[in-house]
């Protein structure tokens, strides 16, 4: 369910989603309102879970992971026991940079980040491919990213 927003929680989440480390004195100068009622604000969108956090995002291609990699991974076994392992193992990979379980012909979606192909098979090799039930996957190389963005809209 999607909460009820007024402008000024909107304006607010939209200056935070563009910099979450702004003073609260100027995000209430860009609102049009005072310090404390932003405060407060900030606070109540905390506690209703519309903000999750705050986090510095790193350049992953100024890390040098510019290869990325989609991989279809079908499980032989799907029962719950199995998607808790493979959840639970998964979530260890570093390189993994996204998991979806799929409601389809194959079970996980993966977005994988690494440095260049070679790094890419080892992550295959050492890390997917040893996972929990995995019985076969698919590789995806893209080529190019079109659009790559964060969430920014509300």
């Amino acid at each position: 369910m999607t909460p009820d927003l007024d402008q000024t929680n909107r304006k607010i989440l939209a200056e935070l989603v563009a910099n979450a480390r702004i003073p609260v004195s100027e995000l209430a100068r860009k609102v049009g309102l005072s310090k404390t009622p932003v405060a407060q604000r900030i606070r109540q969108l905390e506690e209703m879970g519309l903000i999750t956090g705050y986090r510095a995002i790193l350049s992953p291609l100024r890390l040098g992971l510019t290869h990325v990699t989609y991989v279809e991974v079908r499980l032989s076994d799907t029962r719950q026991r199995a998607l808790e392992l493979f959840n639970d193992a998964v979530r260890a990979i570093s390189e993994v940079e996204e998991c979806y379980l799929i409601a389809g012909g194959f079970d996980y979606l993966l977005k994988v980040r690494s440095r260049d192909m070679a790094h890419y098979r080892q992550i295959m090799a050492d890390d997917i491919s040893a996972l929990p039930h995995v019985a076969a996957t698919t590789s995806y190389v893209a080529m190019e990213a079109v659009v790559e963005q964060s969430w920014t809209e509300i």
